[in-house]
Order: structure tokens, then C-alpha cells, then sequence
């Protein structure tokens, strides 16, 4: 924390908030370590993968995470660096818990993609782009793992402007690669940097820096590499994208770094010229427009909640986002949405499962509040009573359902309480078809591997064995149509009609194809791919 007394708009505009995401493996949580280890968060990197060595990634919490050696859940780190107020939301890559990934993008400021160099752009990280356009937000991307033999710098970029149709510009470019990666130009400041050093990742890199026609750096490189970064940056000069900070900031052009976070190599640079770039945090949409961050009021949404963080205690963590105002330890808010007045007595920051009480937190800011059952996703919360409220987080369709139940009828009220817990979080959708005779409840998840973490919480938070029954169905839609009635509703051979947890009813069905025909058949019903939670 910066030592004089700053102002509350001084205070907003040295924050930084964004989200990485990323295809599994591409080295999404590995980067994040790196840009802590340069923040002075932590001293030592831990890799997910040493796991003989009991080190874990600093931001995987969860037992599951430590026994596969993924993220399934995000968490929010925080760091200052170079006079800034770093706040990370670093999400899970895995493909299978991407719906909390979802929802973080809906905090966050801006996004870093993060890409291997051997694969370029992959599936997972279409689905998540396609989230940080849909919100306009802008996008970084950092060209991971050029300590690996990878694609040709071109083709990467290629790749990346062709598969998600956004431009490109490359902030620096590499010296090498795979063994022979040695360092990167920065075509910004028209300077050489030659990494050495790092401790295989576990310390920061040292950097030889110089220009192009440096004596010492010519002599490093070697005449047959100086001659080929020459003839690159020319080609770059003449045939690339122009540098445009309005596109950059509008989510049309995204700046492009390579580097290896594994050994620390672009880290810096990347973290320097990303924090002078990334804006800080914007007005937010609310029902009442554009809510300003210098604004006296204090107000925040809930974006995120996280039951068990602590299964000693049970505690329940909902994270809220600050979104203007200055938040002050025991204040009290209104609650818009239960019109009631709450007291924020034990506010928490984390970096991963440690957490520190915070005494004062303003805009951009991620800050844990103690649940006693009253928030949900979307929620509001300010300091005066009014009628704020901020847009609703998007409920983005399950790909995989199944009929859940525990075969032991004495366990019913905690299988009932671990399953509203685990969807208050959103971490699965519940949906029910209570006309059936006996209420019977159907789980939507992003990923079917989430079914197997599902299974697992529920027999260690909650102590409760269940049962799964896989459902053919793989689409959703929410009806949306005026006095909607059921009977009227004409469906396919495919298709059934259930209601969600706010009783909107949707249709699920099996065959892609199957949506013309509902569509045809029902002329007066939108069919969303999309809900709001409020």
C-alpha cells in the first residue's frame, strides 16, 4: 500500500483488475505465480506439477486441485508492483470448470490470454474470448512456452487474427526459440532484452538489455540470429498492424507478448508494459446508467461464492466486486436485492487459501464477505438505500445434465443443502420437473468432469453419498414468451421441458438440429442461450 494518504480517485486510477484465462496446460496458473513472484508476493515460485515435493501452485486451494494438479475453482490474488494495485483473477483452464471462468470474466477489467506456443489457439480459449468480446473488455495475450520448440511467430499470429477474428500487434518479439530462446525485442522502446538466470524458474531473470546495433549484443547473438531479428522486425515494420491504443482498449486489437513463464523469461516485461497499457477500472452499467469508481457512494456486486473455503468452519465466502466509493471495514450497506441494511464486519483479501482482514478496499478491488445464506450471484450492495442495481451475470447454457439423488432417504436434507450450496455458488445449475409426481432434480454442468467434483464435495463438505443418472440431453434454451403454459409449449421427440431455480422455465433437448424445429413450432417464443440471475 502506497505510504502518504491518496485520494479516492488516486486510489482508482493506480488499480488493475483482470482475469487470465487460457486452454488447459498452456501455462495460465504457472504465469500467474510468476507475476506474484515479481510483485514480492511470494519468494519462491511452486509449480502445480512438482508435486513430490508437496509444492502446489500458490493459487490451487481446493484438495481436488491438489490431488489432480488442475484449478477447478478461481481464486483472486492481490499484489502491488511499480506504484500499482495489482488484483488477479485467476480462473480454471480445465475445460470442465469453465462456468466460474465465465462468471470472473464479469469482474474483471480486462483479460490475458494466455497461448502455447505448440498448439496456438485452442477451443477452451475461443469460449472464453468469445465472453471478454461479448463484454468489450480488452485482451492481452502472452505467447507462453518459447523455451519449447513451437509454431513460427507468424503463423501464431495468424492463427490468433484468423480463429478469433480480432487483430493483432506484437509488443515484442522473440529471439529464438525453444533451446535456443534467449530473449525478446521490444519494439515499443526499440530494445533488446537477453534473459539469463532465473534459478530454472524459481527467481527472476536476468536481463542484458540494449539496442540492435549494440556491440555486446551483436556478439551475444551471433550474426546469423542478429541478421534474422533484422529481417523479421522489418517484415513486422511493413506488413503488421499499426499500434492503435483506442483499438487495444475497445477489444479490437489485442497487444501480443512472448515469453516462457516456466522460466520467468518476458515475465517482467510483460507485467511493465501490461500495467502501463491495461486501463483502470470504468464506469459500470446499472439500471440507473453508468455508475462512476470516484463516486462517493460505495456499491459492488456479488460475482462469486465459495462454500467450504475452510472445512473446518464451514464458512461460506461471497466475493464481491467494488465498484465505486471507498469500502471501510464494519460499514453498512444496503442489500438491494432483500431491501435490507447488512454490517461487512470481517471483510477478507486472499492470496489463494491465506486470507488477511482489509481495513479499507476501493474500486477494482476483490474483497471476501462472510455468508450467512443472504447473497447471491448478482447482487447488489451500496451505501445508501436506493434502487442501484447493477446489470444481472449472465447464466451461460450446461453442455451435460444428469438426474442426481442420494439413495439414503435419512441424508435427504444435507443432499438438499450441499446441492442449493453448490448452485447458489454456480458451480452447477439445478433444474427440476416437479409435474412428474415426485420432485426430481437435474444438475447442468459446463463440463461433465464437474459431475466427479459434485460427487466429491457433497461426500466431504456435506458428508452425503449420491447416485448419478446421465441424461442424453446436451442443449438448453431458456422461454422466454409471454403467460407461457406448458401444455401449449409443443415440443420434439427429443426434448423436455423443466424449470431453473428462479422457476423460468427452458427446454432441454438432444439433437443440435432440434432447435429449428422448436423455434418453427413456436413462433412466439425467443429461445435464449443465456439467463440473467436477476
Amino acid at each position: 500500500m502506497a505510504s502518504k494518504t491518496l485520494s479516492l480517485s488516486e486510489e482508482v486510477k493506480r488499480r488493475r483488475t483482470f482475469a487470465i484465462i487460457s486452454h488447459p496446460d498452456a501455462g495460465k496458473t504457472t504465469l500467474t505465480e510468476k507475476l506474484l513472484l515479481y510483485g514480492g508476493a511470494i519468494h519462491s515460485a511452486g509449480s502445480v506439477k512438482s508435486r513430490r515435493a508437496e509444492k502446489y501452485a500458490v493459487s490451487d486451494w481446493m484438495e481436488i486441485e491438489r490431488q489432480r494438479g488442475i484449478s477447478v475453482t478461481s481464486s483472486v490474488l492481490q499484489f502491488n508492483y511499480g506504484g500499482y494495485c495489482v488484483n488477479i483473477l485467476d480462473t480454471p483452464g480445465h475445460q470442465d470448470f469453465s462456468e466460474d471462468t465465465y462468471r470472473t470474466l464479469m469482474a474483471a477489467d480486462c483479460a490475458v490470454m494466455v497461448v502455447d506456443c505448440a498448439k496456438g489457439v485452442e477451443a477452451q480459449t475461443k469460449k472464453l474470448f468469445k465472453v471478454c468480446k461479448m463484454r468489450g473488455i480488452p485482451i492481452f495475450t502472452f505467447v507462453n512456452k518459447l523455451d519449447r520448440q513451437g509454431k513460427d511467430p507468424f503463423e501464431l499470429l495468424e492463427d490468433i487474427e484468423q480463429v478469433l477474428g480480432i487483430d493483432s500487434f506484437p509488443m515484442n518479439w522473440p529471439i529464438g526459440s525453444g533451446k535456443d530462446f534467449t530473449g525478446v525485442y521490444d519494439r515499443q522502446k526499440s530494445r533488446i532484452e537477453l534473459f539469463d538466470g532465473g534459478s530454472h524458474g524459481q527467481s527472476k531473470a536476468n536481463v542484458l538489455e540494449g539496442d540492435l546495433e549494440d556491440a555486446a549484443i551483436k556478439e551475444r547473438l551471433g550474426g546469423l540470429q542478429h541478421q534474422q531479428l533484422a529481417d523479421e522486425l522489418e517484415l513486422l515494420d511493413h506488413a503488421g498492424n499499426a499500434y492503435d491504443l483506442e483499438e487495444i482498449l475497445n477489444g479490437n486489437l489485442t497487444p501480443v507478448f512472448f515469453g516462457s513463464a516456466l522460466t520467468n523469461f518476458g515475465v517482467q516485461p510483460f507485467l511493465e508494459s501490461f500495467l502501463e497499457l491495461t486501463p483502470p477500472p470504468a464506469p459500470r452499467p446499472s439500471n440507473l446508467g453508468p455508475i462512476a469508481p470516484e463516486s462517493e457512494n460505495f456499491s459492488g456486486f456479488i460475482f462469486k461464492i465459495q462454500a467450504n473455503m475452510n472445512p473446518t468452519h464451514r464458512d461460506r465466502i461471497a466475493f464481491l466486486r467494488i465498484c465505486s466509493g471507498k469500502f471501510t471495514k464494519g460499514m453498512s450497506v444496503h442489500h438491494v436485492q432483500e431491501n435490507r441494511k447488512i454490517t461487512l464486519a470481517q471483510p477478507q483479501q486472499f492470496l489463494a487459501q491465506d486470507r488477511m482482514i482489509v481495513e479499507t478496499a476501493y474500486p477494482g478491488d476483490i474483497i471476501g464477505l462472510h455468508d450467512p445464506g443472504i447473497f447471491r450471484i448478482g447482487d447488489t450492495l451500496c451505501e445508501d438505500k436506493s434502487s442501484l442495481a447493477y446489470e444481472g451475470i449472465p447464466v451461460f447454457a450446461p453442455e451435460h445434465f444428469a438426474k442426481i439423488y442420494t439413495p439414503n432417504a435419512l441424508k435427504r436434507k444435507q443432499f438438499l443443502k450441499g446441492i442449493t450450496q453448490l448452485a447458489q455458488e454456480g458451480s452447477i445449475q439445478v433444474f427440476k420437473r416437479p409435474d412428474i409426481g415426485v420432485e426430481e432434480l437435474i444438475v447442468g454442468v459446463v463440463g461433465i468432469l464437474q459431475f466427479e467434483v459434485l460427487s466429491y464435495r457433497l461426500k466431504h463438505e456435506y458428508g452425503v453419498d449420491v447416485n448419478q443418472q446421465l441424461l442424453p440431453h446436451r442443449y438448453i434454451r431458456w422461454i422466454k414468451q409471454e403467460d407461457f403454459d406448458k401444455k401449449k409449449f409443443s415440443t420434439t421427440m427429443d426434448s423436455m421441458i423443466a424449470v431453473d431455480s428462479l422457476e423460468h422455465p427452458v427446454v432441454l433437448y438432444q439433437h443440435e438440429w432440434s432447435i429449428n424445429q422448436l423455434k418453427d413450432r413456436n413462433k412466439d417464443a425467443v429461445l435464449a442461450e443465456i439467463s440473467l440471475r436477476n
